[in-house]
């Protein structure tokens, strides 16, 4: 009988050629695109404080925080062990360290607590770096965000509610308002028969008769973040004693003094992404709830906080195209094949570059528009942020989704496995353009703008046509938008899709023109302009300066 061998003398092979992670770097002052955009869009004050922001959350520490978040998802108990309804959600005490770290760095109310130049451009620079380490936590932080503006609309609710919502305390606690440091507030809109169309909404708001309060009865399909603290609501309005009715704003708190409201937490989703933010079904059986602005008038009242949520969906998306292209960069360089490193393949570069293109278009559209809601008391910016707001949420969040299955295709199988961060990039990139109206909606909500409110397209084709005689394909672009430019009042709905790639493409353009280098503008503009849009990533032009833009681009 032969004898057993001894293993450890037949060793396989050794790891070679396998880069190392990408971790503790700076996501802020690692990125190029960035800094400069910061400063040209007018928050350069803050760079100091975005730098120690951006080494935080480059750490590995931070980026295995983000991992956990989504490893071990939130749970729901509906019930404790004696059979009483507790309706709670629990998270992974990672999720509660990001939670507590965006609050502290005020990407829930910084804006609203200091505003004035540069406010909402430092906000969304830090937004867009937290969404780098991970992007589920970030939505009820923007939803918080975006009902300042809508709770400010009534004193009462105001005095009770914004100190808490503005405080820098993350208070994850299941307690009643006054017995908290910090509040945070979802969003309960959605239901199943209507979805984007709210006005089919069935949930019914009846008076208590105090003259204040109101009970709401009804199913909501999509509600994230259910352990917030107050939830807007969307209800139909019963008229009574001559009273408009009709669809109206709610504000729902979770508690009440001494008990929690009557609304039972009914399941939770099972999304393909966005696995750290719970979002759950919830029936509402008389729940309590303060109205917000008058009956009938609910789309008008929660239309400040629809354009910030929206907004958000633009920031999140762009810094998840960031995010993928620094992990496919860095996995490139080091790799070797073929006897040179992958980014040194030529059609490796050129793909690499068209990411490169890609990821800071969007960083430079969102920079805008945070620059035109800082200078919102100007009309001309009002304007521009009216109409950029759902056209970049329909360009930047329809563009994610292709940008990270390439930037995975770039890295390969290694890509693919759920070791890495690549398939939570991959399945947490279409969420944003469903969330908060899918792209058809932003499209209309577009020419909606043109049509009422023709100020919007004249501040749009004014902001692309200050970048005219730089580059001779965009002067013609811009030329033929501006010959073009009445009818989109009256465009088809059917070709809404076709006006905003057009004018979506031609505004990054713009954007880079003034802010990119010229090798980097102008390899935007020749890949992007006139016919050359459609294409798959990875078909610049043969002149297009490859070096120049991975150097700018690389991560680390």
């Amino acid at each position: 009988m032969s004898q057993a061998p001894d293993v450890w003398n037949f060793a396989t092979h050794e790891v070679t050629n396998q880069p190392a992670p990408l971790a503790d770097v700076n996501l802020f002052s690692g990125d190029s695109a960035l800094r400069e955009g910061v400063a040209r869009e007018g928050a350069a004050a803050g760079l100091a404080e975005m730098e120690a922001f951006g080494a935080a959350c480059g750490s590995e520490a931070r980026l295995e925080l983000g991992r956990l978040a989504n490893a071990i998802p939130p749970q729901l108990a509906t019930h404790d062990r004696y059979g009483q309804r507790i309706d709670v959600v629990s998270y992974h005490p990672a999720y509660h360290a990001l939670m507590r770290g965006a609050i502290e760095a005020g990407l829930h109310a910084a804006p609203w607590r200091a505003p004035g130049p540069g406010a909402h451009v430092a906000r969304a620079a830090r937004f867009y770096v937290q969404t780098q380490v991970e992007a589920g936590h970030l939505c009820p932080i923007t939803m918080t965000f975006a009902c300042v503006p809508v709770i400010a609309r009534e004193p009462g609710l105001a005095a009770l509610w914004l100190p808490k919502i503005l405080s820098d305390r993350y208070d994850a606690r299941d307690l009643p308002l006054s017995q908290k440091h910090g509040a945070t507030v979802g969003m309960a809109i959605t239901e199943k028969q209507g979805g984007s169309d709210v006005r089919a909404n069935a949930t019914t708001a009846t008076p208590t008769g105090d003259g204040e309060s109101w009970r709401l009865v009804g199913h909501k399909y999509f509600v994230s973040a259910p352990m917030s603290d107050a939830f807007l609501v969307l209800a139909q309005a019963e008229p009574a004693g001559g009273s408009a009715g009709g669809l109206t704003c709610f504000l729902m708190p979770r508690w009440l003094e001494e008990t929690r409201n009557f609304f039972e937490i009914v399941r939770l989703k099972p999304k393909m992404g966005n696995v750290s933010n719970a979002t759950a079904e919830i029936e509402l059986r008389g729940a309590l709830a303060w109205r917000i602005g008058a009956e009938g008038r609910g789309l008008a009242a929660i239309l400040g906080a629809v354009a910030m949520t929206r907004f958000d969906c633009m920031v999140g998306s762009a810094a998840g195209m960031r995010a993928a292209l620094a992990q496919a960069l860095d996995h490139c360089r080091q790799r070797m094949a073929f006897g040179r490193a992958l980014a040194d393949q030529p059609l490796m570069a050129v793909t690499l570059a068209d990411l490169a293109l890609e990821a800071e278009a969007a960083l430079a559209l969102v920079l805008r528009v945070a620059r035109a809601l800082d200078a919102s008391d100007n009309p001309a910016e009002a304007a521009l942020a009216r109409a950029a707001v759902p056209l970049g949420k329909y360009w930047l969040c329809k563009r994610a989704p292709g940008h990270a299955s390439e930037a995975m295709e770039c890295i390969g199988g290694s890509g693919f496995i759920e070791d890495g961060p690549m398939p939570r990039l991959y399945r947490e990139a279409p969420v944003n353009a469903i969330w908060e109206g899918s792209g058809n909606i932003q499209c209309l909500d577009l020419l909606r703008a043109f049509s009422r409110q023709p100020e919007t397209a004249e501040a749009l084709l004014g902001e692309i046509e200050q970048a005219r005689g730089v580059d001779g394909g965009f002067d013609r672009e811009a030329a033929a938008l501006r010959a073009e430019f009445a009818a989109w009042a009256v465009c088809p709905e059917g070709q809404a899709r076709a006006v905003a790639e057009r004018l979506a493409c031609a505004l990054q353009a713009s954007l880079m023109l003034r802010g990119a280098p010229s090798a980097v503008a102008q390899a935007f503009c020749r890949s992007r302009l006139g016919n050359a849009g459609g294409r798959l990533y990875g078909a610049l032009a043969a002149d297009a300066d490859l070096d120049a833009i991975l150097t700018r681009a690389a991560p680390r």
